[in-house]
């Protein structure tokens, strides 16, 4: 099953997830979209001024992890956790600036994988961002934290999101500097990502250059992904399972 797509157009690579399901993080999902990446770093023109934009088809960019593919079986929850991890890590480490372009609700491991870009760009018409963890019973990973601590400045944004659960609409995220900018479509966000892209390929950075750079502002995050320490406790994995 086909999990996204890859477009090229010029110096931006256009990764989308498919279909018009919830666009949920399970291995196969993970992997397609690490396989995509791969394919733009062995592009021998991906070196110098190019950009990646991660958008979604349908009403979700993502809702979270699979917790129904994952049922009450703990390897599998920690093979999510470890699939996205390394995703995040990749992300982190990718040789030229990223967009996401969330054309819809982003929740938990979904919101975590949005922040994970450069820039993060939204739709206002439709939507919220959403860290479902207080509302649902669930430990926050401590490398959930560490993305979020890094990528909100404001302490009292970091409580309303992760202790308070808020639902924030585009608008609401935009004025608190979660995202970088909002509009009134899925169609209009897009366009506006490819845009920023554009913009950002004229300025020909060294791609080598800005992946060390980006590893050195977000070591705290690289520093936290090698484990989950939620995944070994047993009553927080029947809990995720409860709620499938």
């Amino acid at each position: 099953m086909e999990v996204c797509t890859l477009e090229k157009r010029g110096n931006l690579f256009i990764l989308t997830l498919t279909g018009e399901d919830e666009h949920r993080l399970n291995p196969t999902r993970i992997d397609g979209i690490r396989s995509a990446l791969n394919r733009i770093r062995s592009d021998s023109t991906s070196q110098t001024g190019s950009v990646l934009i991660t958008t979604a088809q349908g009403k979700f960019f993502s809702n979270g992890y699979d917790l129904a593919w994952a049922g009450s079986s703990p390897e599998k929850i920690r093979l999510m956790s470890s699939k996205l991890r390394e995703l995040v890590a990749d992300l982190i480490s990718f040789p030229m600036p990223t967009i996401a372009a969330v054309t819809g609700h982003a929740c938990a491991a979904g919101f975590i994988l949005a922040l994970s870009h450069d820039y993060v760009v939204m739709r206002k018409d439709r939507g919220f961002l959403y860290m479902s963890e207080m509302d649902i019973g669930l430990k926050i990973p401590a490398w959930f934290v560490a993305v979020i601590s890094s990528k909100i400045g404001d302490a009292m944004v970091r409580r309303e999101v992760l202790m308070e659960a808020k639902k924030l609409t585009a608008k609401e995220a935009v004025k608190r500097g979660i995202l970088h900018a909002a509009f009134d479509s899925a169609e209009e966000t897009v366009t506006a990502a490819v845009e920023l892209g554009e913009k950002l390929v004229k300025r020909r950075w060294d791609g080598e250059v800005y992946s060390e750079n980006r590893k050195g502002l977000y070591k705290e995050i690289l520093e936290k992904l090698g484990a989950d320490e939620t995944t070994d406790d047993l009553k927080n994995v029947a809990i995720a399972s409860s709620k499938m």
